[in-house]
C-alpha cells in the first residue's frame, strides 16, 4: 500500500486521537499525519491515498466553523490541490444525542468540496448501524465516509475504524 496522508482538524480533540489512532492502525512506516492548520495544497498532492478527519461542532455550519479548526481557511487550498486521480476516504466526529439533526454534517459538506474539485471518494459506510435524525453526509443510503462519536459511542469507535481501515486497504489497493 502506498503511504497514505492524513489530515486532520481540529487539534487537540476527538478528531486528533481518532487520526492517531488510524495512523497506529496503518502502521507506521503506512501513513503521515498532518495537521490542517499547517497543511497546504502542496501537502494534498504529494499523496495518491488520503483520508481526511474533520468535527461537526454544535450546530454551526461549515461557513461558520472557528478559524482554529484549519478546515475553514482550507478550503481555498482544495481548490489548488490536484485532486484527480487520488483515493479520498473521510472520517467525520459528530454527536448523534445533542445534534442528532446535524450529526456528522462537517463530513457532508467535505464530502461535497471534494466532488466539486475532482476527487474520487471511497470509504463510504452504510448508515444502518446509527441512530440520527439527519445528515448532509448521507449519500444515498451510505455516509460519504466513516462517522465516528466520541462523546457517546466510544466503546464502538475501534472496532468501526478497524471495519474501515480494512475496507480502504482493499480501496486504495484498487
Amino acid at each position: 500500500m502506498k503511504k497514505v496522508g492524513i489530515f486532520y482538524g481540529p487539534e487537540g480533540g476527538n478528531t486528533e486521537r481518532t487520526a492517531k489512532k488510524i495512523a497506529h492502525l496503518l502502521g507506521q512506516e503506512n501513513h503521515e499525519l498532518i495537521s490542517m492548520q499547517n497543511a497546504n495544497a502542496g501537502d494534498i498532492n504529494r499523496f495518491d491515498n488520503i483520508i481526511f478527519g474533520v468535527a461537526t461542532i454544535g450546530q454551526e455550519t461549515w461557513d461558520a466553523e472557528p478559524l482554529e479548526s484549519g478546515w475553514f481557511n482550507f478550503k481555498t487550498e482544495l481548490g489548488k490541490a490536484d485532486l484527480k486521480n487520488r483515493k479520498i476516504a473521510i472520517f467525520g466526529l459528530g454527536d448523534h444525542i445533542r445534534w442528532p439533526a446535524q450529526f456528522v454534517d462537517s463530513m457532508g459538506e467535505l464530502y461535497r468540496l471534494l466532488k466539486e474539485n475532482g476527487a474520487d471518494t471511497i470509504g463510504k459506510v452504510s448508515a444502518a448501524d446509527y441512530t440520527f435524525k439527519e445528515s448532509t453526509a448521507l449519500v444515498g443510503d451510505v455516509f460519504a465516509g466513516l462517522p465516528v462519536d466520541e462523546d457517546f459511542e466510544p466503546e464502538m469507535t475501534d472496532s468501526r475504524l478497524e471495519a474501515w481501515l480494512t475496507q480502504l486497504k482493499k480501496e486504495f489497493d484498487s
